[in-house]
């Protein structure tokens, strides 16, 4: 019997950032709030956590209406119609119901109704997860342009009444546009989990969010550096050669420790979470909007992203921020 041959599908040489888009809620939640709950100061807060404030979406902001907001203008930023999407991932760990996801209702409403779509819950390395997949789609000939959508309303699963979380989280969205290059423009990922620490943040069933901090706090300021260094030698760059240095936000003193073993001296530091607090896997694509929405870095800049929370996960890449006119190929 003769065996046939199945036809390999080969997309482009490498996949590029061509836009970026936040979403944050209106309602700025000030620490002196949350802080007079338990007797506290906005500055103990503060020193804490670096976050002086935070935002909390409404009960008419839903997470699925957060991503379409943020994906809207990530494809108005790029220049790209809904129509030319064929993939769309929502990384999100804290979506409300199981079935259906929020990606196919964010295709939908940004007119890709046949994309593929799909959610993926690596909770704060999220955002990271997503680009290494879609990017190798790309390349694969699996999709061509895609949109990844970190979204989410953490505030639905904190316990209001808990010091250790109700300080530190909340809501919003960010999203990319990502397509075929010639230039490749998303370095390889160092990805990973450590499930034995997995009780170190946790939604048990039926309950709200668990975090042991101090135990967080001591794994993200030893153990990830040395991931983010492999993510830049991996990509063939010295951390001084970066532009931007992407970390999840959260908490301040996490960001500023991981920058300063980075000893990328020269390049900027996001600090998104200062007024919008950890927004977990929306956290590093709203910092990446607004360094390049307010001028902190320039289009084309290399930046290192670098996710790390819950499961435990982590990951790291180097990319390139959008050009200013990127040109959207295949």
């Amino acid at each position: 019997m003769a065996v046939i041959a199945l036809r390999e599908q080969i997309g482009s040489t490498g996949a590029r950032m061509v836009g970026t888009g936040a979403y944050r809620p209106a309602e700025a939640v000030a620490s002196e709030v949350i802080a007079a709950r338990f007797g506290r100061t906005g500055d103990w807060i503060r020193e804490r956590t670096g976050i002086s404030s935070r935002r909390f979406a409404g009960s008419d902001e839903t997470i699925e209406g957060m991503a379409v907001e943020a994906g809207r203008r990530a494809l108005d930023n790029a220049g790209v119609p809904g129509s030319a999407v064929d993939l769309v991932i929502v990384a999100s760990c804290s979506q409300p119901v199981p079935i259906p996801s929020i990606a196919v209702g964010v295709a939908a409403r940004l007119g890709a109704p046949h994309a593929a779509a799909y959610d993926l819950n690596a909770a704060c390395s999220g955002f990271c997860y997503s680009l290494a997949v879609a990017a190798d789609a790309i390349r694969g000939g699996s999709a061509r342009t895609v949109l990844i959508v970190g979204a989410e309303k953490m505030t639905s699963w904190v316990d209001q009444a808990d010091l250790g979380t109700s300080i530190i989280f909340g809501d919003g969205a960010g999203a990319v546009v990502l397509t075929g290059s010639d230039t490749p423009g998303i370095g390889p990922i160092v990805w990973g989990s450590d499930g034995s620490a997995s009780d170190l943040i946790h939604v048990p069933a039926g309950g709200l969010m668990h975090m042991e901090g101090q135990a967080v706090f001591r794994w993200a300021t030893t153990e990830i550096h040395p991931i983010a260094l492999q993510a830049c030698d991996r990509a063939g760059v010295r951390p001084g050669d970066l532009a931007a240095i992407v970390p999840h936000q959260a908490n301040l003193r996490i960001v500023e420790a991981l920058a300063k073993k980075l000893g990328a001296t020269d390049a900027v530091v996001a600090r998104d979470v200062v007024d919008c607090g950890n927004t977990s896997a929306a956290s590093i694509p709203m910092a990446m909007d607004r360094m390049l929405t307010e001028g902190q870095v320039d289009p084309d800049a290399l930046a290192l992203l670098v996710g790390f929370g819950a499961g435990l996960t982590y990951a790291a890449q180097v990319v390139r921020f959008p050009s200013a006119l990127a040109a959207v190929t295949g």
